[in-house]
């Protein structure tokens, strides 16, 4: 890590999160143009831009390192900025997980034959987590005293033998059943965000690059769920297509030379496409083309 120093002032250094969050950041950077290569063992992702570095790491230990100013900017989970008292900038959210765009949850979890109902119903246990840090402030903004230990790993394996209750992280509630738990209380809710070193942010030209790069990524996630269609319309039967179309903001209308058609061009839900096309048809559509969408700037 310390090599990271020697690097020139005009390379922008990322911290990327090795583990659960890795596949769908390399996806969703992909898509804001930024194709990253790692190989299997490797944490040092190559990319073809000089002015470009990044390392991956557990999403626990990024804001630490941006704090620090190894890195000049990361992607990590605000929970995780949160829980080490990281002293940083948070540039944007960023609406994606390992598994879906919502956020995750760290919830309490307790056996489902548990007599714990609540916090206050915490005084004196023993609570097992990787959040150790808010765990003990929710506990004392509620004014119980319970005794909470770092977990490693595995942490819904732990009550009840180990612990009377856990706090860990879901996005689904799956895995939580799957071991005959159920919440109790939800202590935080979290999504990715991407921060910066504040005097990474307080350089112009650092945050020139930091801007753009956040622009990119945000584009991509506009354009998640969404895709393009394009259309030849008659000009007598435009008015009664527009009543029809879901656009974001006014379709694109551009005149076909020399004929009485119109061509149209909107930015719909996918999920839209297969009742919308056929009724589009109907209307008198023609040449109807959709297209995938990487990104969608408003």
């Amino acid at each position: 890590m310390a090599n990271l120093n020697n690097i020139p002032a005009n390379v922008l250094k990322i911290g990327l999160p090795k583990g659960s969050l890795q596949e769908s950041t390399f996806r969703l950077l992909a898509k804001a143009g930024y194709h990253f290569s790692v190989s299997e063992r490797s944490y040092f992702p190559s990319i073809e831009d000089d002015e470009i570095m990044a390392i991956l790491i557990r999403a626990q230990e990024i804001a630490r390192y941006v704090q620090d100013g190894v890195f000049d900017i990361g992607l990590t989970g605000r929970d995780w900025v949160l829980e080490n008292r990281a002293d940083v900038v948070e540039v944007s959210a960023l609406n994606y997980s390992k598994q879906s765009n919502r956020p995750v949850r760290w919830v309490l979890a307790v056996p489902n034959d548990s007599d714990i109902n609540s916090v206050k119903d915490l005084k004196g246990k023993r609570i097992a987590t990787e959040i150790v840090n808010l765990t003990r402030d929710w506990l004392e903004k509620h004014g119980v005293s319970a005794d909470v230990e770092f977990s490693w790993g595995a942490t819904e394996v732990k009550a009840p033998t180990l612990v009377d209750a856990i706090v860990d992280v879901t996005e689904t509630g799956s895995s939580l059943r799957a071991n005959n738990l159920r919440i109790v209380e939800t202590l935080l809710v979290s999504q990715t965000v991407l921060i910066a070193n504040k005097a990474s942010w307080a350089d112009p030209h650092k945050r020139e690059k930091i801007e753009n790069f956040n622009l990119m990524l945000q584009a991509a996630l506009q354009s998640e769920g969404k895709v393009g269609l394009k259309m030849n319309v008659p000009k007598d039967r435009l008015d009664a297509l527009m009543q029809q179309l879901p656009a974001m903001k006014k379709p694109t209308i551009s005149y076909l030379y020399g004929e009485d058609w119109v061509a149209v061009e909107i930015v719909v839900e996918e999920n839209t496409v297969r009742s919308l096309i056929p009724s589009l048809k109907r209307a008198g559509a023609q040449d109807i083309i959709e297209y995938p969408l990487n990104k969608v700037i408003y």
